[in-house]
């Protein structure tokens, strides 16, 4: 209201008028900034008022691009942090004065940036497979080679395990794409959280010894049932694959008091390196390739789980230290 009650009073050519447009703009007079509403001393810091354009300012694209006598645009780096991207307009006013206008691109930059890597990334990871599936076919359509009963076996074993890991991969990515294209949308149908974890341990038992301990019988959450089933099996997959061939994983499930509960995964495996965890639910990201690889693993698990978590308006992290474990962990909230 306060606002709306200022504006009233003021002339259409009053410069303070910008103050009400997000966008960062200047107006430059006299070789000085004369003004610069909120968002550009936000940008550029308060104390460019009054200074020097060159000064202010301290891109020589952009010094250049206000001695223009039409104006124009132009696209500078680091305007504001290291990294980012700017475009800025100069526009020229009825009295010599200029308009500055900038616009933030550098979201816009990143998104495009993230989609190139992602898509080369994607058509690396699946490049690999296909050529020793190709390569090994061509090895048996030899006559000698494929005459060989142990030889062809091997091979054949090894194009099976190939076929495999570029269909776990492509299911992932379908699976992540169909995530994102949901994830402005929050789950509201119940979903019991113990039972369910106890339900995907189950499915495991042949293959490792999986525990699951909670504080109560009964943790209810809005959510997606087959997207928190997935974030478990993931997460349980991940515990058995870098654990001890041996060891035990270990669930765990505790209600909090702030009405949330938080569900723990751990192993007993060798750790990781405190330099791999910030990137770990970046997509492709491995803190050991080769393994990974060798365990079927498509560098997507993470990046599943924290999407899907983020859906679900909770928490995800990963804490762990080399000879000690790792612990994967996410906190959402109860259901009312």
């Amino acid at each position: 209201m306060e606002k709306r009650h200022k504006l009233q009073f003021m002339k259409p050519t009053d410069p303070r008028l910008l103050d009400y447009v997000a966008t960062p703009a200047l107006l430059i007079s006299g070789g000085q900034v004369r003004f610069a509403n909120a968002a550009a001393r936000d940008v550029l810091g308060a104390h460019i008022v009054g200074q020097d354009p060159r000064i202010a300012i301290r891109d020589p694209k952009v010094v250049a691009l206000i001695a223009q006598p039409g104006g124009g645009n132009v696209t500078v780096d680091g305007l504001s942090v290291r990294g980012s991207r700017w475009n800025v307009a100069c526009h020229v006013l009825e009295d010599g004065a200029r308009l500055l206008v900038l616009e933030d691109l550098s979201v816009r930059v990143s998104v495009a940036r993230a989609h190139a890597d992602f898509v080369a990334n994607a058509s690396h990871e699946l490049r690999t497979p296909l050529a020793a599936i190709l390569g090994y076919v061509e090895t048996l359509d030899d006559p000698k080679a494929g005459a060989d009963e142990a030889t062809r076996k091997r091979f054949l074993g090894i194009i099976r395990h190939e076929a495999r890991r570029m269909q776990a991969l492509i299911e992932d990515l379908m699976s992540l794409s169909r995530i994102e294209a949901v994830k402005h949308d929050a789950p509201t149908a119940p979903v019991e959280l113990v039972a369910l974890a106890r339900e995907c341990a189950g499915e495991v038992g042949e293959r490792a010894k999986v525990s699951v301990t909670a504080n109560t019988e009964a943790a209810q959450v809005a959510g997606d049932r087959g997207q928190l089933a997935q974030v478990l099996r993931n997460l349980i997959d991940n515990a058995i694959k870098y654990g001890k061939p041996d060891g035990e994983v270990a669930v765990t499930i505790e209600v909090t008091p702030s009405g949330r509960v938080s569900l723990s995964v751990r192993d007993e495996g060798e750790g990781i390196a405190p330099e791999h965890l910030p990137r770990l639910t970046e997509r492709f990201y491995r803190a050991d390739a080769s393994r990974s690889r060798a365990a079927g693993g498509t560098g997507l698990g993470l990046a599943i789980v924290k999407h899907i978590v983020e859906r679900h308006r909770g928490r995800f992290d990963i804490a762990s230290r080399p000879g000690e474990g790792t612990v994967a962990s996410l906190i959402l909230p109860l259901m009312p």
